[in-house]
């Protein structure tokens, strides 16, 4: 492992530092646990749930587009993954490899600002399952009193999960790793007691009629291919926030291999059995209840019992705070550390971190939760999207896999990765205008084919625009 040696204080600190190897402890198991909470909170099933629900296809057509997805992204964080495992660098120093030691500075921060929003929704997320737990407990109503679209106890719930993340965050990435090894294994048996509790409920026969069960329930104007794929471009646009910063975690894998077998088992193991769950859940509530549910919480609310709500809301709170330290707190944490080494460590973003995302929790009931889910996960996806492109295809096609640590810390004007004062103004303007049609996919009347497949084509472009500008210029 590397040792940085001739260092700038305005690139480097400890956080940034490459990991050394007495510190690489992760194995499969941990990356294993890292998709699992990424795969299961609560906003990741609402999502799979809608998904089932909007577009008209066959329930097992849902479930094998978001299959599909899951090898396609075990593709994406392998990729992203292998610099941090073999350097031990995070994606902000890595970033600047594609960007310049100063541009880095511009997507780490898109990436800190988006994983910022993530966290004020999962936070709210959360927030839904210590509500559940004391509306069950205490009796009261989940209508009682509103102010800014939330009640007393939703208010006294988001400050309780807003304090324990800011605790658990505070005790170190160690603790957090032991929180998520925790949290992981536990939501799946709530969720495979919900299912059998549900499956029972509705009807030994559910299984056979599941998939048909969504079949009328939405379109898309693309047809059935052109609703698998935007499934599949939905869910990869989910992940996109992991994918992008994954170097956050490999970084601490003693070898690839270990990352590699817990990407398998974590994400493609996960998202199979989490959307089997998904699938059966979901149906099962058409059937009992007579209306779509998208919300864990609401279902063990109506199912009416007290242990149930208990070991539920618990299971959910866990998993859904585990995927905020997954994807939300440390990625944003380093990138704000990236921005003012000298001044903001791990903690001190993540601080700034957990008081953003209050704000914007908040705001997702009152202004962002209209917004709908889907344009809000393709919109984020797509923002990102670029950045990938072009980090991936300058590593592998242009560097060919070979980099300088030492230059990655120095703002040496001859340096490898200084560029133009610090900014690589090519591998920037591609970023941007990337960007810019991604997102126009999204929101833009006249692309609407398109809107579930801004990621796919947001990176593709990027990387595209990239290799030409570079080849221009070299």
């Amino acid at each position: 492992m590397t040792v940085v040696t001739n260092r700038d204080p305005r690139l480097y600190n400890a956080d940034l530092a490459p990991t050394p190897p007495e510190q690489k402890k992760w194995g499969w198991f941990e990356i294993f646990n890292v998709w699992a909470n990424d795969v299961q909170s609560l906003f990741g099933y609402t999502l799979a749930a809608s998904l089932f629900l909007s577009y008209g296809l066959n329930g097992w057509a849902v479930f094998a587009a978001i299959i599909l997805a899951g090898f396609f992204i075990m593709l994406l964080v392998n990729l992203s993954g292998k610099p941090s495992v073999e350097h031990g660098i995070p994606y902000p120093v890595f970033a600047r490899v594609s960007m310049g030691v100063i541009g880095a500075n511009f997507p780490a921060m898109v990436r800190g600002v988006v994983a910022i929003f993530w966290y004020g929704a999962q936070t709210f997320f959360a927030s839904t399952a210590v509500a559940l737990l004391l509306n069950s407990l205490f009796g009261t109503s989940p209508d009682a009193g509103s102010f800014l679209g939330m009640t007393f106890i939703g208010w006294i719930s988001l400050i309780i999960v807003a304090v324990f993340q800011i605790y658990l965050f505070w005790n170190g990435i160690e603790l957090i790793r032991k929180f998520l090894n925790f949290a992981g294994p536990a939501v799946y048996a709530v969720m495979l007691i919900l299912m059998v509790v549900i499956w029972y409920k509705a009807g030994g026969d559910l299984l056979s009629v599941a998939g048909d069960i969504f079949s009328g329930t939405g379109e898309h104007p693309g047809g059935s291919f052109g609703a698998f794929v935007a499934i599949f471009g939905t869910m990869v646009a989910y992940f996109a926030a992991v994918v992008i910063n994954f170097g956050d975690f490999s970084r601490f894998v003693s070898d690839e291999a270990q990352m590699r077998k817990g990407n398998f088992w974590g994400l493609v193991g996960n998202l199979i059995v989490f959307s089997f769950i998904a699938l059966i859940i979901t149906a099962g509530t058409v059937v009992i209840f007579g209306e779509t549910m998208t919300n864990p919480t609401e279902m063990v609310a109506r199912v009416d019992n007290l242990m149930l709500s208990i070991v539920a809301a618990f299971a959910f709170f866990t998993a859904t705070v585990g995927i905020n330290m997954v994807a939300n707190f440390v990625p944003p944490a380093y990138d704000l550390a990236n921005l003012v080494p000298g001044k903001i460590d791990f903690r001190k973003g993540g601080l700034i971190t957990a008081v953003a995302g209050f704000i914007l929790a908040v705001l997702w009931v009152s202004v962002i939760e209209n917004i709908g889910i889907f344009p809000f996960v393709n919109t984020l996806g797509a923002i990102l999207a670029p950045v990938y492109g072009i980090m991936v295809a300058d590593y592998y096609l242009i560097k060919r896999q070979q980099l300088d640590i030492e230059q990655l810390f120095t703002t040496d004007p001859n340096g490898k990765y200084y560029y133009d004062g610090g900014w690589n103004r090519r591998a920037l303007i591609a970023t941007a205008i990337a960007a810019i049609f991604a997102v126009a996919t999204v929101w833009h009347p006249a692309l609407a084919a398109l809107g579930g497949y801004g990621w796919i084509i947001g990176a593709a472009l990027g990387a595209v625009l990239h290799m030409v500008l570079a080849k221009k210029t070299a």
